[in-house]
């Protein structure tokens, strides 16, 4: 594993995030005095793994070493990491083995006609998001909830970007922080799998230069691979909506997901989305009519 290896270098900066987040209180150790870091000592994880401090201190550089599953598992424990952060120290441990000079294979990402169709027929807001949180394509009640993504070049209509570069967001966005974790959790989960990905570097080095809050959330290499959750809208003309969203993949490895948001039948939150559904067809008809062309139609 050589120092420059794309995925030597987000393992140890992985074991590094995880390694200042402990203090050693946590893990039975005592603090001692005139402490310099607030995490823990790199000999600490090592002593806590049953690794020599070298060993360990080679493995956050990115030098020459390939940890078995089994050291692994130890580092694990001894940083108290969870299931998911788990997944992601293997994902990047084993990729390290491989030479650096194997090409990843990148397939275009396309949005089958097929998922178009089904846009087209769901009642309920729904995007497909490339592997980056690139936005991909997307039904009329997504743009009616949403903001219409045409309106942005194609390289920025990205679910990251719009959240940490739109003025608009937080007013929009109540859990502003959470959700930008949460987006930032499942592109640290793409990069896993390919670090050096061109439109992966892109994303993450323009919001680098663009923004300090996404500097700050980024370093700390938070792993998500969450695929549902619960996310709350505050829209102008309708007012706050709670909705329930799930991801499907579609196929390709990997491939774009569908993203959906849902509400209770019946609730509060549903007759909002009706309401939002039936203000966005009046306004695009009246629009259409004005401009002499037909309305849009349900996905893009």
């Amino acid at each position: 594993m050589a120092v420059n290896h794309p995925y030597a270098r987000e393992l140890g900066d992985f074991l590094r995030t995880r390694r200042g987040r402990l203090r050693p209180q946590d893990v039975g150790l005592e603090p001692g005095p005139r402490r310099k870091v607030t995490g823990l000592r790199r000999e600490e994880v090592a002593l806590l793994a049953g690794l020599s401090t070298d060993y360990y201190q080679r493995m956050e550089q990115g030098r020459e070493v390939r940890p078995s599953d089994d050291v692994l598992d130890a580092i694990a424990s001894a940083l108290d990491l969870d299931d998911e952060e788990r997944r992601h120290l293997f994902t990047l441990a084993r990729a390290a083995r491989r030479p650096a000079a194997v090409r990843t294979r990148r397939a275009p990402e396309r949005v089958p006609d097929s998922t178009r169709r089904l846009l087209h027929v769901i009642a309920t807001p729904a995007v497909v998001l490339g592997r980056h949180l690139d936005v991909l394509a997307w039904n009329t009640l997504a743009e009616a909830l949403l903001g219409d993504p045409d309106t942005l070049p194609p390289g920025r209509r990205n679910l990251l970007m719009a959240l940490f570069e739109d003025p608009g967001a937080r007013g929009r966005c109540p859990d502003w922080e959470a959700t930008a974790l949460q987006y930032i959790g499942m592109l640290r989960a793409a990069v896993a799998t390919d670090p050096d990905h061109p439109r992966a570097r892109e994303v993450i080095g323009e919001l680098s230069i663009r923004s300090a809050d996404f500097r700050r959330l980024w370093a700390r290499h938070e792993v998500r691979e969450t695929v549902h959750g619960t996310k709350l809208f505050r829209h102008p003309q309708v007012g706050d909506i709670t909705l329930d969203w799930d991801v499907y993949p579609l196929p390709g490895d990997p491939g774009p997901v569908l993203l959906v948001h849902t509400a209770e039948p019946g609730s509060a939150d549903a007759e909002r989305l009706q309401l939002l559904a039936s203000l966005y067809a009046t306004s695009a008809a009246g629009k259409a009519r004005a401009e002499g062309t037909p309305r849009p139609s349900a996905a893009r």
